[in-house]
């Protein structure tokens, strides 16, 4: 049997649990399918020190915590685990989740973007005690000490240009002998005084102890020689992956995967169909820029759903 609902949100974290917030006290009590990993990239964050309210800062995990629970005490519903399917063409608006089948008059996509990581296991030791894939988020607690970034593109660079205004030394770790940033990026980096590079080289291991990160064992891409290089801190700068596979076929995306919107609303290309957070967002990729967004996509959702209601609710 299908579970009818009037409004469904796809993905946790901060887009999809303050789209359920205000979706809640518009009285739509609204379903969200949660993930496998509750609370999105935040839950693998230590402390999240940018976020407005929290002078003294707070762990990613339990600002996740406290705005689910806000999003509940209006009345919003929750499942656990990834939706499996969907199909858009017709309303109502069909989500399953394995054999379940669930119908919604309208949807808020809050699926996010994972960083892209390179795959190794000491790497994942040390995320949240010195290995990050966000310098924006966590370039604050590096002052002072020497960083490296692995990539070459116009991501790795930002990241590297980001963080010296911490680091006394940014090192720019790329596989290749040139960057592939865009041109104006590669000169801002190599004319950055704090930044230096390491050509055709690679991260074979993450190093560290107890207190961090202790530094990184590089291997060249050349003759497979190895080699250690000390560092405090060792940032991602290989992109993101928007989590949008679900919607292939079913939503206008660009080249890259990430959701088109009808900017400055968060309609997609389907009516009734809305995006919220870095499912859409590129750009900025910031917890509080995807709250932002997850309100917006709530009120043009109940908007919407008020012109074009096509049942009555009990």
């Amino acid at each position: 049997m299908a579970q009818h609902e009037k409004l469904v949100i796809i993905g946790s974290g901060p887009a999809g649990y303050t789209a359920a917030l205000y979706a809640a006290r518009a009285n739509l009590s609204p379903l969200l399918f949660e993930g496998l990993q509750p609370g999105g990239q935040l839950t693998i964050t230590s402390d999240v020190e940018n976020y407005p309210g929290f002078p003294e800062g707070i762990l990613g995990p339990e600002l996740m915590e406290k705005m689910r629970g806000q999003a509940e005490r209006f009345g919003t519903r929750f499942v656990l685990g990834d939706v499996t399917r969907v199909d858009f063409s017709t309303r109502p608006f069909k989500i399953w989740q394995d054999d379940q089948l669930y119908l919604a008059e309208a949807v808020i996509v809050a699926t996010g973007a994972s960083a892209k990581w390179l795959g190794i296991p000491s790497e994942k030791k040390f995320q949240g005690k010195g290995v990050s894939a966000c310098a924006t988020c966590d370039g604050f607690f590096f002052k002072g000490v020497e960083v490296a970034v692995v990539g070459g593109g116009d991501t790795a660079v930002e990241e590297a240009t980001f963080l010296t205004k911490y680091a006394t030394k940014v090192i720019l770790i790329h596989r290749r002998d040139a960057l592939r940033a865009s041109k104006i990026m590669a000169d801002r980096a190599r004319n950055n005084p704090k930044i230096a590079f390491e050509w055709n080289a690679v991260v074979d291991e993450v190093l560290g102890d107890d207190k961090g990160v202790t530094g990184v064992r590089l291997r060249s891409t050349h003759d497979n020689a190895t080699r250690e290089l000390a560092v405090k801190g060792l940032f991602m700068g290989i992109g993101h992956e928007p989590n949008t596979a679900l919607f292939k076929g079913q939503l206008a995306m660009n080249a890259v995967g990430y959701l088109q919107i009808d900017a400055p609303s968060t309609h997609t290309s389907v009516p009734g169909v809305f995006a919220a957070g870095d499912v859409a967002d590129p750009t900025y990729r910031q917890a509080v820029s995807a709250a932002g967004t997850g309100c917006m996509a709530a009120i043009d959702a109940v908007r919407w759903m008020g012109a074009h209601t096509t049942e009555t609710w009990d």
